[in-house]
């Protein structure tokens, strides 16, 4: 979940004169991330294995 503080923080990380795409395009990307770090601390993840299965199946 994004914060007050993250999205201060991504402001000040960006150039003086940027898009509102832009920062929205860098907010998705963090909250993205935060969710895929979220995802690995609850255990939502696959192995190698189940991903080459998963893979095997969607390129056949």
């Amino acid at each position: 979940m994004l914060t007050k503080e993250k999205i201060k923080k991504t402001i000040d990380s960006l150039p003086d004169n940027f898009t509102i795409e832009e920062v929205i395009e860098e907010l998705i990307v963090i909250d993205k991330i935060e969710q895929g770090l979220k995802d690995v601390e609850e255990g939502n993840v696959y192995s190698t294995e189940e991903v080459r299965k998963k893979l095997d199946k969607w390129l056949k």
